[in-house]
């Protein structure tokens, strides 16, 4: 049995500023992508005749937006519903937490294609070269997740079980490491080695939901689910749900883009 190391969750403290670690796994996730994109249209060519660096920089800023917006709209829609209907000022409260992946990925897609079509780029074509890299924001978010002490997976007596002294003397799983591994790590692996394939636009955004979603339904076997919300049914959390409908949605576009490859070929 392990026993959680008892971070701080606050890195620097400025007189009454707190900067907390999980924010600055954001910024550095933010700032990785950023560059690893960038670099994936300087080896392209793309970079300066496509998509030119002021047009780049809105559309970062849109996708972050996305990001925020969206991750925080959705966990208050889909994992805390009736709590926020009697506490609405405490949507905008987001230094407290609360963020829901799904909705993330769902608004950076949404402002990203809104930004695309205002500016005559080419969406799904950048939208792959972002999905490549965004499991690098993934594992920084889940190692945040690990440091603060939250998100610990369900009681356990493996070797490995970790006591989360806000979640009680028992052990638990470190499930914020298992989705580290699996929603990051080797997802980001996976995505990576596809750069260079000669597939058809859209292939690797689907390729990247089909992986994160079978990651997290695995993962959620050991995740203790949100008290809120508890098992929907027949032990289905939240993640699961959403998920499956990712899975869905990966395979139905890569159907598609493949589909559409075929009947297009001389």
């Amino acid at each position: 049995m392990l026993t959680w190391p008892g971070f701080d969750p606050v890195a620097i403290r400025l007189g009454p500023l707190a900067i907390h670690w999980y924010g600055l796994m954001y910024v550095l996730g933010f700032t990785i992508v950023w560059h690893l994109v960038r670099r994936q249209l300087q080896e392209s060519g793309d970079w300066g005749t496509r998509i030119t660096h002021e047009q780049y920089e809105g559309l970062f800023t849109w996708l972050i937006l996305g990001v925020v917006l969206g991750g925080r709209l959705a966990y208050v829609l889909f994992y805390n519903l009736p709590y926020y209907a009697h506490h609405p000022l405490e949507v905008f409260y987001i230094w407290r937490g609360g963020m829901s992946f799904h909705g993330g990925l769902l608004g950076p897609i949404l402002a990203g294609w809104w930004y695309c079509r205002r500016h005559g780029l080419p969406f799904l074509d950048l939208a792959d070269r972002f999905f490549i890299v965004a499991p690098i924001g993934l594992a920084l978010g889940r190692l945040g997740n690990f440091i603060n002490g939250e998100l610990w997976g369900r009681v356990t007596e493996v070797p490995w079980g970790m006591v989360f002294p806000q979640a009680g003397p028992e052990p638990r799983h470190p499930s914020q490491l298992y989705e580290l591994g699996l929603e990051g790590i080797a997802l980001f692996a996976l995505m990576w080695t596809t750069r260079r394939r000669d597939w058809p636009t859209g292939a690797r955004i689907g390729v990247f939901l089909i992986g994160y979603a079978l990651a997290r339904i695995f993962c959620e076997q050991f995740r203790q689910p949100d008290p809120q919300l508890g098992f929907l049914f027949a032990g289905v959390t939240m993640g699961m749900l959403l998920s499956t409908v990712m899975l869905l949605a990966g395979a139905l576009l890569l159907w598609h883009v493949f589909r559409r490859r075929r009947e297009t070929a001389p």
